[in-house]
């Protein structure tokens, strides 16, 4: 930019803005666990271990204290990956979501193992074990079937990659030493496509054994699916002979039980589930990449793990599809019978209001013949007390016949105490203190 000041031009530089707090992790994102350049012969040694937070980040310390002791750059507090130079090789580290991978690569070829590895007595590893992989890297112009001829024919896969310009080949088998074998054949690679050819079979190696962990899940919750729905089955047909209101209640009782037993099996799964679909596409992607043509006479990786995952894959899919077509089943079921439990509850409730307002009008009546009988009682009273005071009138020179008195004294007397019977219960009836 450049601004006029005092006759003078000056140059300034680009103004600086405000990053967004999330700026740099977007923008260094592209450039995580880059691809590292290796040309054959190599070896590389792959491990997987389930880890949880706790685990992910002992690892990332137990690597930081290693890289202190060899003087070479730590690994940061939220480092994702960090690449060391160890034993004559590259130690490449890794913390994913649910695991925590550790590639180590030398130079070398098939054959015995290298006598000194990372992964000895002093290793310690995060979490138990899931993966295992050994890649040979080798430049080798014999046929194919020489060079595969280590492997298990019954389920050897092998596929031409990067343009024709290697051989990869595996049986998925362990190895006497522990290792699903990987061998990758330089036809003409340079370390630009080696290196993420070679990364690309170890993420489909890892990738598809982490996917495979959906299937056990999936057995596991099988029987309890189907107990669920011959209930279901069962409740149903119960439901539709009819009941009272007790045996209605049951059944709804029934039925939230089997709801709460499938959400739970549900909330379990979700993210086993989820996870191997995503490690299955991940595994597609990644075969994809390796721009892989068929070799005649062998099954390539694709069509091999199509074979054999895609049925797994499917058992995980149906049974996640049992799970809600059965959680929608359970809420209608339920909405229906409660829908007949509030109806036939309605019909309680009015028969006992009717009950109520009958022993009402009867209460009523009786405290209507309470008062009358009150009224004639106190009316009684109240004229003979009349009487007592007619019989003492001489006293006050009044001659008057008491009987008489008492006589003309009934209607009057009758009368007010009536009204104030009357005027009380009027009072109460209208909330009144008495």
């Amino acid at each position: 930019m450049v601004a006029q000041s005092g006759g003078m031009l000056m140059r300034e530089g680009p103004r600086r803005f405000a990053d967004h707090p999330l700026r740099n992790a977007a923008l260094h994102e592209v450039h995580a666990r880059p691809f590292h350049m290796i040309e054959a012969p190599r070896l590389v040694l792959h491990y997987a271990f389930m880890t949880d937070t706790a685990q992910s980040d002992a690892a990332r310390r137990n690597l930081a204290a290693l890289c202190l002791r060899i003087g070479e750059a730590q690994p940061g507090p939220e480092a994702r990956h960090h690449v060391v130079a160890l034993a004559g090789g590259s130690l490449r580290w890794e913390s994913h979501a649910e695991f925590t991978t550790y590639s180590w690569d030398v130079r070398g070829g098939t054959g015995a193992l290298p006598a000194e590895t990372p992964f000895g007595a002093a290793f310690e590893p995060p979490g138990p074990l899931m993966v295992a992989a050994r890649l040979d890297l080798v430049a080798d112009l014999r046929p194919p079937a020489e060079l595969f001829a280590g492997f298990d024919p019954g389920s050897l896969a092998a596929s031409q990659a990067a343009g024709g310009r290697a051989l990869i080949a595996t049986d998925f088998r362990e190895d006497g030493d522990g290792f699903t074998r990987l061998l990758v054949v330089d036809r003409g690679l340079g370390p630009q496509e080696a290196g993420p050819l070679v990364q690309r079979l170890l993420e489909t190696e890892t990738y598809r054994v982490m996917a495979m962990l959906g299937l056990p899940e999936a057995q596991r919750l099988q029987p309890e699916i189907r107990r669920i729905e011959t209930q279901l089955v069962d409740d149903t047909r119960r439901f539709r002979s009819g009941g009272g209101f007790d045996t209605n209640r049951l059944l709804l009782d029934d039925l939230t039980a089997l709801a709460g037993d499938l959400e739970a099996g549900a909330a379990e799964s979700a993210f086993r589930f989820g996870a191997s679909r995503a490690y299955a596409e991940i595994v597609s992607l990644r075969l994809n990449a390796m721009d892989e043509q068929p070799i005649e006479g062998y099954s390539s990786f694709t069509a091999f793990l199509a074979r054999r995952m895609a049925p797994a894959m499917r058992t995980c899919l149906t049974l996640e599809q049992r799970q809600q077509d059965l959680s929608r089943k359970l809420a209608r079921a339920a909405a229906l019978l409660r829908a007949r439990v509030d109806v036939e509850l309605s019909q309680q409730n009015r028969a006992l209001l009717h009950s109520m307002n009958h022993r009402a009008r009867l209460q009523l009546r009786l405290q209507q013949t309470v008062e009358g009988l009150s009224v004639a009682a106190v009316s009684y009273y109240v004229v003979g007390l009349v009487g007592h005071l007619a019989e003492g009138a001489p006293v006050l020179g009044l001659h008057i016949e008491p009987t008489t008195i008492e006589a003309l004294a009934v209607v009057p007397v009758a009368l007010a105490v009536w009204f104030l019977v009357r005027r009380i219960r009027r009072h109460h009836a209208d909330g009144g203190e008495a």
